[in-house]
């Protein structure tokens, strides 16, 4: 039982060791301020869902997050990832079309119709590039 919660404590630590920061601030997080066409910024229902996906709140006048808040958003993400494969990382699956292989239900829609999407390929090339541990 003491390892079990151990390794839930130790796991997103070690992910987020992985897993570059800097490339996530720079690639990954305007991702999730961006407008796909028919479906809603990811900002705009993650800020205040009770999702495993909960985004701070970007400032009033502000376009993007602070540096705090980004590093809060970065630990929130790793959680969903899986460094190395970004074909099992949740933070793909979830919002991915399910006939191009993502999970049943995303309330927000389907943000990427397929692995082909830019911002798919984005996320999925700084999970990829993170070592497994």
């Amino acid at each position: 039982m003491f390892w079990a919660r151990l390794l839930i404590l130790i796991a997103p630590l070690a992910a987020a060791e992985t897993l570059d920061f800097e490339a996530y601030k720079t690639h990954v997080e305007p991702i999730f301020l961006k407008k796909h066409p028919g479906h809603a910024r990811c900002v705009a229902c993650h800020v205040d869902a009770a999702t495993a996906f909960k985004l701070q709140p970007v400032p009033p006048g502000a376009k993007t997050w602070t540096e705090e808040q980004s590093r809060k958003n970065f630990e929130m993400v790793v959680k969903l990832v899986i460094p190395g494969d970004p074909n099992s990382s949740r933070l793909l699956i979830h919002p991915l079309a399910h006939d191009a292989g993502g999970d049943q239900f995303h309330g927000g829609g389907r943000q990427f119709a397929s692995k082909d999407d830019p911002d798919w390929k984005t996320i999925a090339d700084w999970v990829a590039r993170a070592k497994s541990n």
